[in-house]
């Protein structure tokens, strides 16, 4: 579907990292697929539910993979449900785009910036081997932050990668703005548009260090190489002038009313809203906590154990789930010595909304198939998942789906069991009388959150919209 033409209405890591990982990105790294790393993010980071939206990105992407020296190959395009600024690469030509990052962009021409430097990471090889350093302490810096929950596993892990900035970081950004600078101009945008995202990145991230430094924090962001603003960088400018001598077939314009119509409604912020009521869906209020057993499947819950077991129509299956007092051991030394499991195979760490876990097979007999066992820590339980098949030849085929669906298990918040909504990006059009302060005043923002519209709408530290002009704001 060519969204350009249309004006569409709206539809719209478990994995187990210790410090070896992280002070050793290319080793480790190059025992692990850019589709393992694929999988392991969305455990722990959803895709943001917006078919058009999805659609849309991956349009944009493939079109420009189309014009760079990968044409012809196969990329991946992911919109995860994370609200942070935030777009990254991974080896085997896997690009993910945070729906935080979509608030602020206002055109079509800045998320195609942003996108064609995630390919520029790609087709320059800044993500597999020696080149990659950086960029792959960086991510699993942040992976690991998520899934543990610790701001000193992600700090230690920025900071490293920060001193591998000063070696190829500096040299890789640079290379993957000029690769993407060069996409753009082919595809017929203008290269300005790039500096105008990496300006808008800029003062987000000098807004987050300042609030980072009262809190006696640090903070780090998108690129994050430029010591003084894009706009004044004269590399920055060199690597655009050079991008205008390519030229396209026929010139587009900044996609500023395509883009408007497809975030219309984006969710801003975290993303607490309650998902449709599914008939497979596990939810206990007592407990607060939800997952969701395979499609199709029905549960039959013990409300005095607060345990659930469910199943295909054929009985071929089932997975049981049984909450038990926790211990302060880990989870995977609470199965073995707690649970007196025997020794599980491909046993691993497992992070479903960054909660701890273990999980691994349970070998079988001529007598019994093997079962997927598994624990996630919550507050004072620690819930028990069992996996059986009645034949042993399917455990393979079923284990896939007793794994996504512990992957599933979420913690219930309060705002979700109180009904609230989460907050999402509207446009309105500018007045004589707007000002941003106006809009603060009459949407009860705090000044902190003014300072975030400013942002978003490309007017940080200050300005104010002219009449007529579309204004993005966020509200209930």
């Amino acid at each position: 579907m060519n969204y350009r033409n249309i004006l569409p209405r709206r539809a719209l890591l478990s994995m187990a990292l210790i410090s070896a990982v992280i002070l050793f990105p290319t080793t480790a790294a190059a025992k692990t697929t850019g589709e393992d790393i694929y999988k392991e993010v969305l455990q722990s980071t959803s895709i943001y539910d917006d078919p058009a939206l999805d659609s849309y990105i991956r349009q944009l992407g493939e079109e420009i993979v189309a014009v760079s020296e990968m044409a012809g190959e196969k990329f991946t395009f992911t919109l995860l449900d994370s609200p942070d600024l935030n777009a990254f690469a991974t080896r085997d030509n896997y690009v993910y785009v945070n729906r935080g990052l979509l608030n602020y962009v206002s055109t079509e021409a800045q998320l195609v910036s942003v996108l064609a430097h995630e390919v520029g990471h790609i087709t320059k090889k800044h993500v597999t081997g020696q080149e990659g350093k950086a960029t792959g302490a960086q991510i699993l810096s942040t992976i690991a932050a998520v899934l543990s929950g610790s701001g000193e596993v992600y700090e230690a892990g920025m900071a490293y990668a920060n001193s591998l900035i000063r070696g190829y970081g500096r040299r890789n950004e640079l290379e993957a703005d000029e690769a993407g600078a060069e996409y753009m101009a082919k595809l017929g945008y203008s290269p300005d548009e790039m500096i105008s995202m990496l300006s808008i990145m800029k003062d987000y991230e000098l807004l987050q260090k300042d609030r980072a430094k009262s809190r006696g924090a640090s903070k780090q962001t998108y690129h994050g190489i430029f010591s003084s603003h894009p706009r004044n960088d004269s590399r920055l400018r060199t690597v655009v002038s050079k991008a205008k001598t390519f030229q396209a077939e026929q010139k587009r314009d900044n996609g500023a009313e395509i883009y408007r119509q497809l975030t219309e409604g984006l969710i801003w912020g975290e993303n607490f809203l309650a998902k449709e009521k599914k008939s497979e869906r596990y939810s206990d209020m007592t407990l607060r906590v939800r997952f969701d057993y395979p499609e199709g499947w029905k549960q039959t819950n013990n409300s005095a154990t607060r345990s659930s077991v469910g199943s295909p129509e054929d009985g071929a299956a089932k997975l049981s789930m049984t909450p038990v007092a926790r211990t302060s051991q880990t989870p995977e030394e609470y199965l073995y010595n707690y649970l007196k499991i025997s020794k599980l195979e491909q046993g691993k760490s497992i992070s479903p909304a960054g909660l701890k876990g273990f999980s691994g097979i349970l070998p079988g007999s001529d007598e019994q198939p093997a079962k997927r066992i598994a624990v996630i820590y919550y507050k004072l339980n620690a819930f028990v998942f069992t996996g059986e098949v009645n034949d042993g030849e399917k455990f393979a085929e079923t284990d896939k789906l007793f794994t996504q669906s512990i992957a599933s298990f979420r913690p219930i918040s309060q705002r979700e069991i109180e009904g609230q909504k989460p907050k999402r990006i509207h446009y309105v059009k500018a007045t004589n009388a707007t000002t941003f302060e106006k809009l603060g005043q009459a949407l009860k923002l705090s000044s902190s959150e003014v300072d975030d519209l400013r942002i978003i709408n490309g007017y940080y530290p200050s300005g104010e919209p002219k009449a007529g002009d579309w204004i993005k704001i966020f509200r209930q």
